[in-house]
């Protein structure tokens, strides 16, 4: 269900967590099947589709390029591939809602176009940073104008666009994505540096539509000019939805929760890993590859964790689920420090100092530091309100915190859940959580 604007949660302290569910597909996938489905030669096929606020934007936004969608089903979806030059002028800017993945894949979409674009969003996505994606952009050829580096963001595109060689600054598999949808029409072969590994499902969609990606060690190449061909894709579970369930039940489950088919993409699942340095149990069972993404059934069990320093090397692969792992390492023994999460900063909120606001409000020593945080474990919580900042996955982090409080927790401002995990307060009530939306 949708919340309005001014709904808020109320969670009842205790419970426990059991049984067996279902999170719905991955956003970062179901994004990126729309936009290469608009790109190829016929019609693609998805299955597992999340049919969240996000995606839909994206949806409506490629329908406003003249990309014709069908919704056979729920979580299924036709698109009718216009080819790499077959998209069409918008008669209105783009409005992409809260989706800033979806702005800027959409970026190098349109950067190989030779019309313009405008690009907007809700408040939250007019305040993010879009200038790390505009700048190797425009080096390939394409005039990118954003305000002060924020949205809206113009785009003047070309076909005369030029492969580049690019060193990512950060990793980020958004802006890397953008560079490579460009270079999907561009004279040449695009080749990109990471200084360490981020979400792949782009390059692995792309050989899923026939198109040859090269990798060597963290350099991926692209040559310009390759035909994109329908695909039939199936969209596994969102991990970064099932991992609220998954410390949730680490937390308190009373037996085994199994969250079923799961992605498992290596590129996604550093949080495993790290809560499994932290003492957790959870046993990976059936891992499969269907199309090109790996996926299983996560199965976790109640565990008595322990505070760590996380290593650097893990925090690209485990970014969108430290709302939740903040949770979890305060209700671990001892201290936890993160460092080198600054990416958290220019999320849908400032996430390191939302998180530790409400850390604070719930009784729990912590410090802010520039690019992360250091708490100390108490294990469990007071209750309190907290604010969300409209921000989905603090408010759905909160919520799981409510497990080990002492008193209610309240939390404002949810209504962006819906951007990514339709159904959620559903699906926390049938595995345990005492949540309602007041």
């Amino acid at each position: 269900m949708s919340a309005p604007p001014a709904a808020r949660y109320r969670v009842a302290p205790g419970g426990s967590i059991a049984g067996t569910l279902s999170v719905p597909g991955d956003k970062s996938i179901s994004h990126r099947a729309l936009m290469l489905g608009a790109l190829a030669q016929g019609v693609t096929h998805i299955s597992g589709f999340l049919a969240a606020e996000d995606c839909l934007a994206t949806a409506r936004a490629l329908e406003g390029l003249g990309v014709r969608i069908e919704w056979p089903a729920p979580g299924e979806v036709r698109v009718h591939g216009a080819g790499v030059r077959g998209l069409t002028a918008a008669q209105a800017p783009l409005d992409l809602g809260n989706a800033g993945t979806a702005m800027r894949l959409m970026m190098g979409l349109l950067a190989a176009e030779p019309f313009e674009s405008t690009l907007i969003g809700d408040a939250s996505l007019m305040r993010r940073p879009m200038e790390r994606v505009a700048v190797p952009l425009r080096l390939m050829g394409a005039q990118i104008l954003t305000q002060d580096g924020r949205p809206p963001v113009q785009v003047r595109g070309t076909h005369a666009l030029q492969a580049i060689e690019y060193a990512l600054p950060v990793a980020s598999a958004q802006v890397k994505s953008a560079i490579l949808l460009a270079a999907l029409r561009a004279r040449g072969c695009t080749r990109l540096t990471e200084p360490a590994p981020s979400r792949d499902h782009t390059e692995r969609m792309l050989r899923s539509f026939g198109v040859q990606v090269q990798q060597a060690g963290a350099t991926i190449g692209l040559q310009g000019g390759q035909p994109l061909h329908a695909a039939a894709l199936e969209v596994p579970a969102d991990f970064s939805s099932a991992a609220f369930f998954v410390v949730a039940a680490c937390l308190a489950a009373s037996e085994p929760l199994l969250i079923r088919n799961v992605g498992i993409n290596p590129t996604r699942t550093g949080l495993l890993e790290i809560l499994k340095a932290m003492g957790a149990d959870i046993r990976v069972h059936a891992p499969a590859v269907q199309g090109a993404e790996p996926r299983a059934d996560l199965e976790v069990r109640s565990s008595a964790l322990r505070g760590i320093e996380v290593p650097e090397a893990l925090v690209p692969l485990a970014i969108d689920e430290f709302p939740v792992f903040f949770v979890a390492a305060a209700c671990a023994s001892g201290e936890t420090l993160v460092r080198g999460a600054q990416e958290l900063r220019v999320k849908e909120s400032d996430r390191l100092a939302a998180m530790a606001a409400g850390l604070t409000v719930l009784g729990i020593e912590n410090r802010l530091l520039p690019d992360g945080l250091w708490l100390r474990g108490a294990g469990g919580f007071s209750g309190g309100t907290l604010d969300s900042h409209g921000d989905h996955r603090i408010a759905m982090a909160f919520a799981v915190a409510a497990l080990r409080a002492r008193a209610p927790i309240e939390i404002l401002d949810v209504a962006n859940v819906a951007t990514s995990f339709p159904g959620f307060l559903g699906t926390a009530q049938a595995a345990g959580l005492q949540i309602s939306l007041a």
